[in-house]
Protein backbone atom coordinates (compact mmCIF):
# COMPACT_ATOMS: atom_id res chain seq x y z
CA UNK A 1 0.00 0.00 0.00
CA UNK A 2 0.93 3.66 -0.28
CA UNK A 3 0.00 5.50 2.89
CA UNK A 4 0.28 9.26 3.48
CA UNK A 5 0.53 10.45 7.08
CA UNK A 6 -0.24 14.03 8.11
CA UNK A 7 1.93 15.08 11.02
CA UNK A 8 4.65 12.76 9.78
CA UNK A 9 7.21 13.86 12.37
CA UNK A 10 4.97 13.13 15.35
CA UNK A 11 6.02 10.50 17.86
CA UNK A 12 3.30 8.02 16.88
CA UNK A 13 3.69 8.83 13.17
CA UNK A 14 7.43 8.06 13.16
CA UNK A 15 6.76 4.73 14.85
CA UNK A 16 4.02 3.94 12.32
CA UNK A 17 6.29 4.89 9.43
CA UNK A 18 8.95 2.48 10.66
CA UNK A 19 6.42 -0.35 10.96
CA UNK A 20 4.91 0.26 7.52
CA UNK A 21 8.27 0.62 5.80
CA UNK A 22 9.54 -2.55 7.48
CA UNK A 23 6.70 -4.60 6.05
CA UNK A 24 7.22 -3.17 2.58
CA UNK A 25 4.58 -0.45 2.30
CA UNK A 26 5.33 2.86 0.61
CA UNK A 27 4.83 5.60 3.17
CA UNK A 28 5.03 9.39 2.93
CA UNK A 29 4.90 11.78 5.86
CA UNK A 30 3.74 15.38 5.60
CA UNK A 31 5.93 17.68 7.72
CA UNK A 32 5.96 21.40 8.27
CA UNK A 33 9.71 22.00 8.52
CA UNK A 34 12.34 20.85 6.00
CA UNK A 35 14.78 20.04 8.82
CA UNK A 36 12.45 17.22 9.93
CA UNK A 37 13.01 15.34 6.67
CA UNK A 38 16.05 13.41 7.91
CA UNK A 39 14.10 11.72 10.70
CA UNK A 40 11.48 10.53 8.21
CA UNK A 41 14.11 9.19 5.82
CA UNK A 42 15.68 7.30 8.73
CA UNK A 43 12.25 5.80 9.47
CA UNK A 44 11.91 4.65 5.86
CA UNK A 45 9.38 7.30 4.87
CA UNK A 46 9.33 9.87 2.08
CA UNK A 47 9.25 13.38 3.57
CA UNK A 48 6.74 15.80 2.05
CA UNK A 49 7.11 19.41 3.19
CA UNK A 50 3.70 21.07 3.38
CA UNK A 51 2.24 23.35 6.07
CA UNK A 52 -1.32 22.20 6.75
CA UNK A 53 -2.09 25.54 8.43
CA UNK A 54 -1.56 27.49 5.20
CA UNK A 55 -1.87 24.98 2.33
CA UNK A 56 -4.88 24.75 0.05
CA UNK A 57 -6.97 21.63 -0.46
CA UNK A 58 -5.46 21.35 -3.95
CA UNK A 59 -1.91 21.53 -2.56
CA UNK A 60 -2.54 18.68 -0.12
CA UNK A 61 -4.59 16.62 -2.59
CA UNK A 62 -1.59 16.52 -4.91
CA UNK A 63 0.41 14.77 -2.20
CA UNK A 64 -2.39 12.25 -1.72
CA UNK A 65 -2.77 11.25 -5.37
CA UNK A 66 -2.28 7.52 -5.81
CA UNK A 67 -2.44 6.76 -2.09
CA UNK A 68 -4.40 3.79 -0.73
CA UNK A 69 -4.90 5.32 2.72
CA UNK A 70 -4.42 8.53 4.68
CA UNK A 71 -3.67 8.86 8.38
CA UNK A 72 -4.20 12.11 10.30
CA UNK A 73 -1.58 12.13 13.05
CA UNK A 74 -0.92 15.88 13.21
CA UNK A 75 -1.27 17.95 16.36
CA UNK A 76 -0.28 21.36 17.61
CA UNK A 77 1.74 19.64 20.32
CA UNK A 78 2.85 20.67 23.80
CA UNK A 79 3.61 24.32 24.31
CA UNK A 80 1.06 25.52 21.76
CA UNK A 81 -1.83 27.74 22.78
CA UNK A 82 -5.57 27.46 22.35
CA UNK A 83 -5.53 29.09 18.91
CA UNK A 84 -3.26 26.43 17.36
CA UNK A 85 -5.34 23.65 18.90
CA UNK A 86 -8.08 24.90 16.60
CA UNK A 87 -5.97 25.58 13.50
CA UNK A 88 -4.11 22.24 13.66
CA UNK A 89 -6.17 19.72 15.61
CA UNK A 90 -9.47 20.77 14.04
CA UNK A 91 -8.95 22.82 10.87
CA UNK A 92 -5.96 20.84 9.53
CA UNK A 93 -7.90 17.61 10.06
CA UNK A 94 -10.77 18.99 8.00
CA UNK A 95 -8.35 20.18 5.30
CA UNK A 96 -6.71 16.75 5.15
CA UNK A 97 -10.12 15.10 4.88
CA UNK A 98 -11.13 17.51 2.10
CA UNK A 99 -7.89 16.67 0.28
CA UNK A 100 -8.39 12.92 0.69
CA UNK A 101 -11.86 13.21 -0.82
CA UNK A 102 -10.53 15.37 -3.66
CA UNK A 103 -7.79 12.81 -4.38
CA UNK A 104 -10.17 9.86 -4.17
CA UNK A 105 -8.48 8.33 -1.11
CA UNK A 106 -11.28 6.65 0.83
CA UNK A 107 -9.47 4.89 3.69
CA UNK A 108 -8.90 7.50 6.38
CA UNK A 109 -7.60 6.95 9.91
CA UNK A 110 -7.57 9.57 12.64
CA UNK A 111 -5.56 9.60 15.86
CA UNK A 112 -7.91 11.34 18.27
CA UNK A 113 -7.97 11.49 22.07
CA UNK A 114 -9.94 9.86 24.81
CA UNK A 115 -12.40 12.41 26.20
CA UNK A 116 -12.95 14.11 22.83
CA UNK A 117 -16.57 12.95 22.77
CA UNK A 118 -17.76 15.11 25.67
CA UNK A 119 -17.38 18.57 27.16
CA UNK A 120 -14.20 18.73 29.27
CA UNK A 121 -14.88 18.59 33.03
CA UNK A 122 -14.98 21.84 34.96
CA UNK A 123 -11.50 22.82 36.10
CA UNK A 124 -9.75 21.28 33.07
CA UNK A 125 -6.69 23.24 32.00
CA UNK A 126 -7.99 25.72 29.36
CA UNK A 127 -5.47 24.71 26.70
CA UNK A 128 -6.16 20.99 27.21
CA UNK A 129 -9.89 21.71 27.13
CA UNK A 130 -9.43 23.54 23.81
CA UNK A 131 -7.49 20.52 22.53
CA UNK A 132 -10.28 18.09 23.48
CA UNK A 133 -12.93 20.32 21.89
CA UNK A 134 -10.85 20.62 18.70
CA UNK A 135 -10.38 16.85 18.51
CA UNK A 136 -14.08 16.30 19.11
CA UNK A 137 -15.03 18.75 16.37
CA UNK A 138 -12.54 17.13 13.97
CA UNK A 139 -13.95 13.67 14.72
CA UNK A 140 -17.51 14.87 14.13
CA UNK A 141 -16.46 16.40 10.82
CA UNK A 142 -14.80 13.19 9.62
CA UNK A 143 -17.77 11.07 10.72
CA UNK A 144 -20.09 13.21 8.62
CA UNK A 145 -18.25 12.44 5.36
CA UNK A 146 -19.80 9.81 3.11
CA UNK A 147 -16.73 10.01 0.86
CA UNK A 148 -14.39 8.54 3.47
CA UNK A 149 -14.03 5.03 4.90
CA UNK A 150 -12.96 6.35 8.28
CA UNK A 151 -11.81 4.83 11.54
CA UNK A 152 -11.11 7.00 14.58
CA UNK A 153 -8.71 5.75 17.27
CA UNK A 154 -8.78 7.39 20.71
CA UNK A 155 -5.81 6.29 22.81
CA UNK A 156 -5.57 6.77 26.56
CA UNK A 157 -2.66 8.55 28.21
CA UNK A 158 0.37 8.10 25.97
CA UNK A 159 3.64 6.77 27.36
CA UNK A 160 7.10 6.34 25.84
CA UNK A 161 7.96 3.00 27.39
CA UNK A 162 8.50 0.03 25.07
CA UNK A 163 5.37 -1.44 23.61
CA UNK A 164 4.08 -4.70 25.03
CA UNK A 165 2.04 -5.67 21.98
CA UNK A 166 -0.89 -6.23 24.37
CA UNK A 167 -3.85 -3.85 24.42
CA UNK A 168 -7.50 -3.32 25.23
CA UNK A 169 -9.44 -2.04 22.20
CA UNK A 170 -13.17 -1.37 22.36
CA UNK A 171 -15.89 1.21 21.76
CA UNK A 172 -15.27 2.25 25.38
CA UNK A 173 -12.35 1.04 27.48
CA UNK A 174 -12.26 3.34 30.49
CA UNK A 175 -9.17 5.35 31.34
CA UNK A 176 -5.68 3.94 31.13
CA UNK A 177 -2.17 4.34 29.75
CA UNK A 178 -0.89 3.00 26.44
CA UNK A 179 2.62 3.07 24.95
CA UNK A 180 2.98 4.98 21.69
CA UNK A 181 4.54 1.83 20.21
CA UNK A 182 1.28 -0.03 20.72
CA UNK A 183 -0.79 2.82 19.28
CA UNK A 184 1.30 2.65 16.09
CA UNK A 185 0.97 -1.14 15.92
CA UNK A 186 -2.80 -0.86 16.36
CA UNK A 187 -3.06 1.74 13.58
CA UNK A 188 -1.21 -0.57 11.21
CA UNK A 189 -3.64 -3.40 11.96
CA UNK A 190 -6.64 -1.06 11.54
CA UNK A 191 -5.40 -0.04 8.09
CA UNK A 192 -5.71 -3.67 7.03
CA UNK A 193 -9.14 -4.32 8.55
CA UNK A 194 -12.05 -2.88 6.52
CA UNK A 195 -14.55 -4.13 9.10
CA UNK A 196 -13.40 -1.30 11.39
CA UNK A 197 -14.65 1.33 8.94
CA UNK A 198 -17.17 3.64 10.58
CA UNK A 199 -15.95 2.83 14.09
CA UNK A 200 -14.66 5.09 16.85
CA UNK A 201 -12.47 2.99 19.14
CA UNK A 202 -10.68 3.56 22.43
CA UNK A 203 -7.28 2.01 23.17
CA UNK A 204 -5.39 1.38 26.40
CA UNK A 205 -2.86 -1.17 27.57
CA UNK A 206 -4.26 -4.62 28.20
CA UNK A 207 -3.65 -8.33 27.79
CA UNK A 208 -4.79 -9.07 24.21
CA UNK A 209 -2.29 -9.14 21.31
CA UNK A 210 -2.86 -6.18 18.98
CA UNK A 211 -3.86 -8.24 15.94
CA UNK A 212 -6.33 -10.28 18.02
CA UNK A 213 -7.80 -7.13 19.59
CA UNK A 214 -8.43 -5.58 16.17
CA UNK A 215 -9.84 -8.84 14.85
CA UNK A 216 -12.24 -9.18 17.78
CA UNK A 217 -13.50 -5.60 17.41
CA UNK A 218 -13.90 -6.10 13.66
CA UNK A 219 -16.01 -9.20 14.17
CA UNK A 220 -18.56 -7.41 16.39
Amino acid sequence: MRIVIAGGHGQIALRLERLLAKRGDEVAGIVRRPEQAGDLLAAGAEPVVCDLESASVEDVARHLEGADAAVFAAGAGPGSGTERKDTVDRAAAALFADAAEAAGVRRFLVISSMGADREPPEGTDPVFAAYLRAKGAADADVRSRAGLDWTILRPGRLTDGPGTGLVTLADATGRGDVPRDDVAATLMELLDEPRTIGRTLELIGGDVPVADAVGTVAAH
